[in-house]
């Protein structure tokens, strides 16, 4: 039988019994109405008894498919999507909640670690816990599975930037290419000078706005809605030249892969030309100005991984701006 109990912001309704797998089934649930708490309990004793309600009975599909119709739909990344299909093919679509465990769950932080970093480990491990923390918010599940679980090490922070000779090599190889060759060179070149990422490199001809000077991006990874990126000099005159581009920004990132490993360019990425562009472009504005070019909103997550200039340059830089006078003459 259920018990009905007085709550602080009213009824405590606890149910306890056995399921048809032979597990004791333990729920509760506050309610506002009494009445309410009453009913729930019922229904709930009536699924336990015919087999409706299991331990953790739902699947790991039914619960990646909620959680992109109820969380991911808000998220303009795909990445999210691709990687929860990832989890699909590894775990199981089919396979229950209940069977998934703390042991599952670092086996596949294993095998996960056999073909990529401890980072990426670390961000992929973060969207599968809060899919499990859903599961229980949705009672699905009573405990976390990842509860316990040790997660690598995270790589150190990225300090590469790119220079301007590895920068010429890019160009004029991309230059002597095909059309879609010349595209990757010409998206290589806006990021450089605007701190957009590929993704949205590809699509600023279609956002650009140039009596304003601005790229009203629809999303991005750091906003959800549209917010005009503002527009160096050097990557307005780019931009008012550019056509839309054919290639979309998989086959970009791939292509531009293969190219930097054709003429030998090693340790850096497409991805550092962000942090190259910031690091430029705060020689030039000031740290509030450099977030709005950004669209940061975490100054911290700015200086940390996006400034790489080294102490010793600025240490040169200062050097060549402050330059003692010389003594006065007293004579």
């Amino acid at each position: 039988m259920a018990s009905i109990t007085v709550h602080g912001k009213g009824y405590r309704a606890f149910v306890s019994m056995k399921g048809p797998d032979g597990k004791t089934i333990s729920k509760s649930k506050v309610w506002p109405k009494k009445r309410e708490a009453e009913l729930w309990a019922v229904d709930l004793e009536r699924d336990i008894r015919n087999g409706r309600y299991t331990h953790a009975s739902k699947s790991f599909g039914e619960a990646v498919a909620k959680y992109k119709a109820k969380v991911s739909i808000n998220k303009s990344e795909t990445w999210e999507g691709n990687r929860l299909d990832a989890f699909l093919e590894y775990f199981g679509e089919s396979s229950r909640l209940g069977e998934i465990t703390k042991s599952t769950i670092s086996t596949w932080v294993s095998d996960r670690l056999e073909t990529v970093s401890g980072s990426t480990v670390v961000r992929e491990a973060g969207l599968l816990r809060n899919l499990f923390y859903k599961t229980i918010e949705w009672e699905w599940l009573e405990v976390n599975p990842f509860v316990g679980v040790e997660l690598p090490d995270e790589n150190p922070a990225r300090h590469q930037r790119w220079g301007w000779r590895n920068i010429r090599k890019i160009l004029r190889h991309c230059e002597q290419g095909g059309p879609k060759t010349q595209e990757v060179g010409r998206a290589f070149h806006i990021a450089l000078r605007t701190g957009m990422r590929l993704s949205e490199a590809v699509i600023a001809p279609l956002y650009f706005d140039a009596p304003r000077g601005v790229v009203n991006l629809p999303k991005s990874k750091t906003s959800k809605g549209r917010e005009p990126v503002p527009l160096t000099p050097w990557g307005l005159r780019l931009l008012v030249k550019q056509p839309p581009f054919k290639i979309n920004p998989n086959e970009a990132s791939t292509m531009f892969s293969e190219l930097r490993k054709e003429i030998l360019i090693e340790g850096i990425t497409f991805r550092d030309t962000r942090a190259t562009a910031l690091t430029f472009l705060a020689r030039k504005v000031d740290v509030m100005t450099l977030a709005r070019i950004s669209r940061h909103r975490d100054l911290n997550m700015l200086l940390n991984t996006y400034y790489r200039e080294s102490a010793e340059e600025v240490s040169a830089r200062l050097a060549k701006s402050m330059k003692p006078k010389p003594p006065k003459d007293t004579t």
